[in-house]
């Protein structure tokens, strides 16, 4: 049966469109006229006001050039300057990816570039930025994309039929299930319902927790796989994505959206926590396999990009000011009914990295926001005082000649700790442990996801992530090396001292008094991280097979300023902030009592109906 957006398409074009298609949500028109598909803006422009949807006009496959002419050409029209990598091409789509160091020269003024190419070869083109320094992680993403065309179109047009099938009303409310993050933090899950639709926003687990109390709880009536329409992923923290490969394994195929940065760290982190879970003697919860099906059926947006991703739900991404491509998620659900809001994790204040969480929203009537740091006393310092105290303290350690270990996530911590050294014109060595390059190499990849200084200065050739001061440690002797290079810095994996390099670090350095230790994001309970920084002097490690005892006699000391999650006057401010006044908030992503606290202040504050729902409380919304 022809879908009747389709067919309004259709009869609008006429004989201009030989083939209409649906990539997802937007539509694809193939043609065999030249004219159209190099100016179709006064034939197209019309019909999208109308219908409200995306049009892309492309040239027929069969009348794109020969790819051998494509290649030669586009290597003659773009720019030397442009630093030109590679070339893929997908001919059953008509597109062509051009691999580039500095994207805007292969794009040009006004376009120009692209509009010759596009021009002289009738392929549409699509540019994509070269990481600063080689990553496997974004390099294997992107030929597995390209490798996986013909399974891609087939899917694209699966999820698009879908979206735009006409269906029965499944029920008449909406409501928010809680499967998992909600009274505490960790394996963050949370289901939507709708009349027509059920998509979940996050699936997570909590780290170094192997059994149903780690997982997303979907034992459950309220959870169907099998009626399942999308999955939303806010960022990539394991506590957020950890358990998405097991869906694909468990039977789910349907589509899954998050930002493109966001992507190549989904691969990352699961990749790395597969390896973690082997480490740990844990049969792990997915494989590879699952990793894969995922990015298979991946759908990636921009920020402020509109797209149905249902019947009866519009997605949103805005900036959540966290981590590299984190999002906040904006749900339009049926024609004006109810917009909600989830605003777990974010940052309502400027990094060094990245802009504050969007606060400019049309519509929230139901906002979900963390709690992380939502009591009274989770008052952070400025960020300008916890820069300088992060620069203070190292420096403190380089005159007396000694080592700073910072455990660190491989996600934001590390790179925003990289930047500020590198902003304040450090000079000594900084050794980088772990993911950190991988995911430094990922961030390199997308400026136009970090602030506006930042951006500049990477365009501008003045990336602060290749200052010569940063040097990559992968083996057990550059370790050994680097413990002897005093005074220096070591940034290590993991941020909790749960697993990792730190480890090896922490053995090495723990008992020298002129060495420090600076944690700079939050400690989990129970964790050797945690026991630590409430004063733990002796700890337990295995040395060559062998436990040993290491005293902690380097100092150790706690630097809150410099956290992705908004403290609780950055929560209370955002919430104030926005444009558009909710009337109803729903409290997650905290410790119990720090959820139930925060949640009066709201209530309290603002005059909001405010629910701190425990895992499987639901919440009819409308």
């Amino acid at each position: 049966m022809e879908i009747n957006i389709l067919k309004t398409v259709k009869e609008k074009l006429g004989n201009l469109a030989t083939e209409i298609e649906l990539e997802g949500s937007e539509i694809i028109v193939y043609t065999n006229n030249k004219e159209f598909f190099l100016s179709p803006a006064e034939k197209v422009k019309p019909i999208v006001e109308e219908i409200k949807k995306r049009i892309e006009v492309r040239m027929h496959p069969s009348l794109c050039t020969d790819e051998n002419f494509a290649r030669s050409k586009i290597q003659e029209i773009v720019p030397k300057e442009a630093g030109l990598k590679d070339i893929y091409f997908e001919k059953q789509r008509s597109l062509v990816f051009i691999e580039v160091e500095k994207p805007g020269l292969a794009i040009g003024k006004g376009g120009e570039v692209l509009k010759r190419v596009k021009n002289e070869t009738l392929w549409t083109v699509r540019v994509e930025r070269i990481p600063t320094f080689h990553s496997e992680v974004v390099y294997n993403v992107r030929k597995l994309m390209h490798s996986e065309v013909n399974f891609r179109k087939e899917f694209l047009s699966k999820v698009g039929k879908r979206i735009f099938e006409v269906r029965q009303k499944k029920r008449n409310w909406i409501r928010i299930v809680p499967l998992g993050g909600y009274r505490e933090v960790g394996r963050s899950t949370t289901l939507v319902e709708t009349p027509h639709s059920t998509v979940m926003i996050d699936c997570g687990v909590k780290a170094g927790i192997y059994n149903e109390n780690g997982y997303p709880i979907l034992n459950t009536r309220e959870f169907d796989i099998s009626g399942l329409d999308a999955i939303i992923v806010s960022h990539a923290h394991i506590d957020h994505i950890g358990f998405i490969p097991a869906l694909y394994e468990l039977g789910y195929d349907g589509p899954l959206y998050m930002t493109t940065p966001t992507l190549d760290l989904f691969v990352l982190l699961l990749t790395d926590f597969i390896d973690v879970m082997q480490k740990n003697a844990v049969n792990p919860i997915f494989t590879s396999r699952g990793v894969k099906e995922a990015v298979k059926r991946t759908i990636t947006l921009d920020y402020n990009e509109v797209t149905d991703i249902t019947n009866d739900i519009r997605l949103t991404f805005q900036n959540a000011g966290h981590i590299l491509g984190s999002s906040l998620v904006h749900l339009h659900i049926g024609d004006g009914l109810h917009n909600i809001v989830y605003a777990l994790d974010q940052k309502f204040d400027r990094t060094t990295l990245l802009d504050p969480a969007y606060t400019d929203f049309q519509r929230v009537e139901t906002l979900i926001i963390e709690s992380t740091y939502g009591s009274k006393n989770d008052v952070m310092p400025k960020r300008r005082e916890a820069e300088k105290q992060l620069i203070d303290y190292v420096n403190k350690v380089m005159e007396r000649g000694g080592i700073v270990l910072i455990p660190s996530f491989s996600v934001e911590r590390a790179q925003d700790i990289m930047a500020i050294l590198a902003l304040n014109d450090f000079e000594y060595p900084v050794y980088i442990d772990g993911m950190i390059w991988d995911a430094t190499s990922i961030y390199t990849t997308y400026p136009e996801y970090l602030n506006r200084k930042i951006q500049k200065m990477i365009f501008s050739g003045n990336d602060p992530f290749k200052k010569d001061i940063f040097k990559k440690l992968t083996t057990k002797g550059e370790r050994e090396k680097a413990w002897e290079d005093k005074p220096s810095v070591i940034i290590s994996t993991s941020g909790m001292l749960t697993g990792g390099p730190v480890l090896e670090h922490l053995k090495a350095l723990a008992e020298d008094d002129k060495n420090m230790m600076i944690f700079v994001g939050y400690q989990g309970e129970g964790t050797l991280g945690r026991k630590i920084q409430r004063g733990l002097k002796e700890v337990q490690l295995y040395d060559n097979g062998k436990l040993r005892t290491y005293k902690i006699n380097l100092e150790v000391v706690t630097l809150n300023g410099l956290s992705g999650h908004s403290d609780r006057r950055q929560l209370m401010a955002y919430i104030g902030n926005l444009k558009a006044k909710p009337k109803r908030v729903i409290v997650a992503h905290g410790e119990e009592k720090k959820s139930i606290e925060f949640g009066k202040t709201i209530e309290k504050v603002f005059k909001i109906e405010t629910t701190v729902p425990r895992n499987l409380e639901s919440i009819r919304v409308l």
